[in-house]
């Protein structure tokens, strides 16, 4: 089906979340405060695994392709939501919207993915530390992180395909702080019903499938954990797997709340305090549960800083 004329013609409006009372500034302000903490402590761990040669592993490589993506993905929503508030604009062109759209459903997806890789890789350096090296070799691991990206890129070209082929000749007001699918749907004089279904199979295979895995992968790891003779292995292994878990439950939570539901049980509220949790939060949090909490990482920054004192 053809987009209307109009459609091009018009812009989206983007629903402000903030308002100018004091308390939404001050709110206003601490999204801002853990935007740029998720910034600057993302982009730190990219560069940590990078420079240091000891993180030069495949858990560290795939740590920083997860903070990666979290730095991809809150920059894709926050800028432009920080920018229509100071400027008092909220509106977002057809092509910023299905920017938007892509970035933000590539990188929810390749995330999905890219968690099911780092519990495999868990599972093998566990239960078969003897074979880890070939198991996850530098191939394996590039391949496994690559493919992660690509299966989200395909969904983000799915659901702009998809998005681009409805008509919106009605109130072009998206129920959302940034263009999202769902938000997109409830605009549309298009029937979509058969775009829901196929959204929802998209979801059991992008969230429902690699959280099996996930499931899976960590039901061996316990059960390896529980029959080591060392203490200390325990306690380093389950210190491990428990920030995983914790990360995976928060954003596998979020995401399966967000698009798995109907259009008809949507609440505009609902939805916009969780996208804010999984683009803006979650970004934040994954560096401080998973990395900076790990002896390596704070040798590697405190290697980092030495390096750079010692050269002022």
């Amino acid at each position: 089906m053809e987009w209307e004329n109009q459609t091009f013609s018009s812009d989206f409006i983007l629903m402000e979340i903030f308002s100018h009372t004091p308390t939404h500034i001050f709110l206003f302000s601490l999204v801002l405060g853990i935007f740029t903490v998720a910034l600057l402590t993302n982009t730190i761990m990219v560069l940590l695994i990078y420079l240091d040669t000891r993180l030069h592993t495949p858990m560290y490589f795939l740590l920083s392709q997860l903070s990666l993506m979290d730095l991809m993905l809150t920059c894709t929503t926050v800028p432009k939501m920080a920018y229509n508030y100071l400027s008092g604009r909220r509106s977002i062109s057809v092509a910023g919207c299905e920017t938007q759209i892509f970035f933000f459903v590539s990188l929810l997806g390749g995330e999905c993915f890219l968690l099911a890789v780092m519990a495999y890789d868990r599972y093998v350096a566990i239960c078969y530390p003897l074979q880890y090296h070939n198991l996850m070799n530098q191939k394996i691991c590039g391949l496994m992180a690559a493919s992660s990206w690509i299966l989200g890129s395909l969904d983000g070209i799915v659901d702009v395909a998809a998005t681009l082929s409805f008509s919106y000749c009605g109130s072009r007001e998206i129920a959302q702080f940034f263009c999202d699918v769902p938000a997109l749907l409830s605009l549309s004089c298009t029937d979509t019903s058969t775009f829901e279904t196929v959204l929802f199979i998209c979801c059991l295979l992008m969230l429902l499938f690699p959280l099996l895995l996930i499931v899976i992968s960590y039901t061996r790891v316990i059960a390896a954990v529980i029959r080591m003779s060392s203490g200390e292995g325990r306690h380093k292994a389950f210190t491990t797997c428990t920030s995983h878990l914790l990360v995976v439950g928060m954003y596998y939570a979020a995401a399966m709340f967000i698009y798995m539901r109907p259009t008809s049980n949507r609440s505009p509220t609902q939805d916009k305090m969780v996208s804010s949790f999984y683009s803006i939060l979650t970004p934040m949090l994954n560096p401080l549960i998973y990395s900076f909490r790990n002896k390596d990482v704070a040798k590697a920054f405190s290697k980092v800083l030495g390096k750079g004192k010692s050269r002022e």
